[in-house]
């Protein structure tokens, strides 16, 4: 069995016992729902006692319990951009702030990345009274770039020696 086939066997029994993703959460616990909702769709691994606890939920076996521990292989079936709509937004999203939340990072830490990895997400909805927001909140470590050069070579570069 591929992965996939593993996310789809659990979006029907979803679908086929009527759950939700925070009923969902709620019964496998140890992590947020958006970690989970993540792990169960082939994004990230789950440790063995939630494994364990999704596979009694979805009725999965032994070996499909077993893949959803494994480390996937991430953004797989991503295409660029992507065709659905909501995720195009996103997509979007980044284009066009993308650049300004690049420059803010190396203004305010300096050169360097926010973590994908040692990454959390929160959202949440917002009631507005000219239609419900969504808010999302990324929170990544910040990750300087390191530059390994041979001693001594800064200076001919045009950089001061730590």
């Amino acid at each position: 069995m591929k992965r996939t086939e593993l996310v789809e066997k659990i979006f029907d029994v979803k679908r086929e016992k009527n759950l939700t993703w925070k009923a969902i959460a709620e019964e496998i616990g140890g992590y947020s729902q958006l970690y989970l909702m993540t792990a169960l769709m082939g994004q990230m691994r789950l440790p063995k006692p939630q494994a364990a606890k999704a596979a009694a939920l979805f009725g999965l076996t032994e070996n499909e319990e077993k893949m959803l521990g494994e480390v996937p292989y991430r953004g797989e079936q991503s295409l660029v951009p992507p065709t659905d709509p909501t995720l195009y937004r996103f997509h979007e999203a980044m284009m066009v702030f993308g650049p300004t939340m690049k420059e803010y990072i190396h203004e305010e830490f300096g050169d360097g990345i926010m973590s994908a990895i040692d990454f959390d997400l929160q959202m949440e909805r917002e009631p507005n009274e000219a239609g419900d927001r969504v808010r999302i909140t990324m929170s990544g470590k910040f990750l300087p770039y390191r530059y390994h050069q041979p001693e001594g070579n800064f200076p001919a570069l045009g950089y001061k020696e730590d």
